[in-house]
C-alpha cells in the first residue's frame, strides 16, 4: 500500500509529532510513505497533485485546500485523508472573529475528505459539521525517550518548566503575575523555559534553554514542576497539550489551565492540578514547591498516563484508519 503525504513544512513541530513520528510504524504495518513539501507555483502544485495517481491514497497534513487545489487533488487521488490538530478555522491572533480565509480552506478540505482524523473532540465537532466520518486521535509520543537517568542536581534549586515555541510565548507571560509573585517568596525557584524565543522576570532567575531534539529530553528530566497556562478561547480550545503529555512522560507534576485537552490530559489532584485564576496558580504550585513527596507521587501518576498516548498504542490506530479507509469499506 502506497500513500503520498502531502504537508506544507515536514520539519515543522506539528508535523513531527502528528506524522513524522509514526512513519516507521507505517511502514512496519505495510504502508509505504512518501512526504512531499507543497510546493509555490500552480503548475508544481498540479504536477504533484497528478502523481496521486501513483499512489493509493492521499494524505493531507493540516493544510486548508484552496479551490483549483481541491479540484485537482480530488480528481486525481483514489482516497483522501485529512489530518489536523489545530483549531484551523479560527485565526490564532484574533479567535473571536470569524475568519473567511481560515474557515472556507477547512471547510472545503474536510468536505473533500474521504476520512477527516482530529487531535480532540472540539476539533471533531467542527469538521462533523461537513463531514460524517470524522475519527478523534490524540497526539501521541515516545514514551521510552523519556526515560532516562538524570544527573543528580548540583544544587537546591527548584525548576518551574515551560516548553513551547515563540508563537506560543504569550501564553506563560500571562500568568508572570503569579511566576513574580512566586517569586518573591522563594529564592530557590527558577522558571526554565525551552524554546527559541525567551522572556524576563523581575522576581524569578530564568533559565533560557533553546529548544532542542537532542537536549529537550534532558532539560525536562531535570526540572520539577510542568507549566501549562492557556487562555480560554475558541483558538486554545483546539490545542491537543502535547506539552502536557511530554512534563508527563517525563515524570514531572503539572500545573495547567482548564483549556483544550488539559483537562482531560491533567488529572486534578492526582497527576497535577487544574487552575483558572492568579491565586490558584500561586496556591497550587506553592504547595507543590513545598511537598516535594508531592511532586514526586504525581509525576510517577503522570508516567502511567503518558503510556496510554506511546506511538505504538496511537501509531497502529492511526496505521489501522489509514488501511482501514483505503482497502475497505468504511470511507465514503
Amino acid at each position: 500500500m502506497n500513500l503520498l503525504i502531502l504537508t506544507n513544512n515536514p520539519e515543522r513541530a506539528s508535523f513531527r509529532q502528528r506524522i513524522g513520528i509514526y512513519l516507521d510504524i507505517f511502514r512496519d504495518k505495510g504502508i509505504n510513505c512518501e512526504v512531499a513539501k507543497l510546493p509555490a507555483g500552480f503548475l508544481a502544485r498540479r504536477n504533484l497533485f497528478k502523481r496521486a495517481l501513483e499512489f493509493d491514497g492521499v494524505f493531507i497534513h493540516k493544510k486548508g485546500l484552496n479551490p483549483l487545489d481541491a479540484f485537482w487533488i480530488r480528481r486525481y487521488s483514489r482516497r483522501l485523508i485529512y489530518n489536523f490538530d489545530d483549531a484551523i478555522m479560527y485565526s490564532d491572533k484574533t479567535p473571536d472573529r470569524n475568519s473567511r480565509s481560515h474557515f472556507i480552506p477547512f471547510r472545503r478540505t474536510v468536505r473533500l475528505a474521504n476520512i477527516v482524523i482530529t487531535g480532540n473532540s472540539y476539533l471533531a465537532e467542527h469538521a462533523l459539521r461537513f463531514n460524517p466520518n470524522v475519527m478523534v486521535l490524540p497526539i501521541g509520543l515516545r514514551v521510552s525517550d523519556y526515560k532516562i537517568d538524570s544527573p543528580a542536581k548540583s544544587d537546591d534549586k527548584i525548576r518551574l518548566v515551560w516548553i513551547g515555541s515563540k508563537s506560543t510565548l504569550g501564553y506563560i507571560a500571562e500568568i508572570k503575575p503569579a511566576l513574580e509573585e512566586i517569586g518573591s517568596r522563594f529564592d530557590n525557584v527558577v522558571l526554565r523555559i525551552i524554546c527559541d524565543e525567551f522572556l524576563c522576570l523581575k522576581n524569578m532567575e530564568v533559565e533560557k534553554r533553546l529548544w532542542s531534539r537532542d537536549t529537550r529530553v534532558i532539560d525536562l528530566a531535570t526540572s520539577d514542576i510542568g507549566l501549562a497556562p492557556l487562555p480560554e478561547n475558541r483558538f486554545t480550545r483546539g490545542k491537543c497539550s502535547f506539552k502536557v503529555l511530554e512534563y508527563a512522560a517525563a515524570g514531572l507534576p503539572v500545573v495547567a489551565s482548564p483549556v483544550g485537552t488539559n483537562s482531560e490530559y491533567v488529572k486534578d489532584g492526582d497527576t497535577g492540578f487544574l487552575v483558572t485564576d492568579t491565586r490558584q496558580w500561586i496556591d497550587k504550585i506553592t504547595q507543590l514547591i513545598n511537598q516535594p513527596r508531592l511532586r514526586k507521587q504525581m509525576g510517577q501518576a503522570g508516567m502511567g498516563q503518558a503510556e496510554n498516548f506511546n506511538i505504538d498504542i496511537v501509531g497502529k490506530k492511526l496505521s489501522n484508519l489509514i488501511t482501514e479507509c483505503i482497502t475497505k469499506d468504511r470511507c465514503k
